[in-house]
C-alpha cells in the first residue's frame, strides 16, 4: 500500500492532499496489491457532522483516503495557511476509476440507494464503459444487523475489486469500516448520491459551474430540500475562519 503523503487538518478530520492521478494511482496499486482501501469523500457537511459524532470522525480518520471532495474545505485549508493541492470530486474520481478497470476488464459492485437505483446506476456504467464488469447491485440495508446477510450477497457475486456504497454519510462509511476488510475487496468508496445522478434520478450541475465550484449551489437549487443540510456551511466557514485566525495568531 502506497505511504501516506501530506495531509490537512481540517477542525479535526484528515484530509489527503492529492490530486486526481495521484488518487487514481493508490486506488490501482490497492487493487494490484489486493489491499482494502477505504475511499470516503468529506465536505463541509462531513465535517461539521464529524464534529458532533466523535465515532464518525474517527472512521474518517482511519480511511486510507480521505479526497477533499468540497471546495469549502479547499478554501479552509488556505486560510489556515496550508494548502490542498486540488478539489478532487468523488463523482469524477468514481468516473475516472471506472473507465480504467474497464480497460482491464475490473469488477465493481454497486450497494445502496433507493428502489431500484444501484440496478439502474449499474446498467449507466456498463453502457458508458464497456468492458467493465458489474457483479451485482442491490440497495441492502446498512444496519450492521445485516451486515453478515449483505457480505454474503457480496460473496456470491465473486470476485470484486471496486465496491461502491451509497448509504450517504455517516453510514456508508460506518458500513465500510465493518465491513470491507472482512470481504477483502480492495477499493471501497462511500459514494452518497453518486447513484442518483448516474441513473439520471438527478441532475448533476454543468460543466462550466463546476469549474467554478458552484456546484453545491445548483444542487441546492434543482433538490431544495438539502436547505437543512446546507445549513452546515455558514457554520463550517466561521469555525473555520476562526480557526485560521487563531493558527496565524500563534499560541
Amino acid at each position: 500500500m502506497r505511504e501516506r503523503g501530506h495531509a490537512v487538518d481540517i477542525l479535526g478530520v484528515r484530509v489527503d492532499d492529492v490530486t486526481y492521478a495521484e488518487a487514481l494511482g493508490t486506488l490501482r496499486q490497492a487493487i494490484e496489491q489486493r489491499a482494502p482501501h477505504i475511499v470516503t469523500t468529506p465536505n463541509p457537511e462531513f465535517i461539521m457532522l464529524a464534529r458532533r459524532d466523535a465515532a464518525f470522525r474517527a472512521v474518517l480518520n482511519r480511511a486510507a483516503l480521505n479526497i477533499p471532495d468540497g471546495i469549502g474545505l479547499v478554501l479552509a485549508a488556505r486560510l489556515a495557511g496550508d494548502r490542498l493541492r486540488a478539489h478532487v470530486q468523488g463523482t469524477d474520481l468514481v468516473l475516472m476509476l471506472a473507465d480504467e478497470s474497464a480497460a482491464r476488464g475490473e469488477r465493481w459492485f454497486l450497494l445502496g440507494g433507493f428502489g431500484q437505483v444501484a440496478e439502474r446506476a449499474a446498467a449507466a456504467l456498463s453502457a458508458r464503459f464497456p468492458g467493465l464488469v458489474i457483479a451485482g447491485a442491490l440497495s441492502g440495508s446498512p444496519l450492521p444487523s445485516d451486515d453478515e446477510a449483505m457480505r454474503a450477497r457480496i460473496r456470491a457475486a465473486g470476485r470484486v475489486d471496486v465496491l461502491l456504497v451509497a448509504y450517504g454519510a455517516p453510514k456508508q462509511e460506518d458500513w465500510l469500516d465493518r465491513n470491507l476488510a472482512e470481504l477483502r475487496i480492495p477499493v471501497g468508496i462511500g459514494v452518497g448520491g453518486v447513484f442518483n445522478y448516474l441513473s439520471g434520478e438527478a441532475v448533476r450541475a454543468p460543466g462550466w459551474v463546476r469549474r467554478i465550484h458552484l456546484e453545491w449551489l445548483h444542487r441546492l437549487i434543482t433538490q431544495p430540500w438539502r436547505w437543512r443540510r446546507q445549513l452546515a456551511l455558514p457554520a463550517f466557514g466561521a469555525l473555520a475562519l476562526a480557526h485560521a485566525v487563531r493558527r496565524r495568531l500563534g499560541p
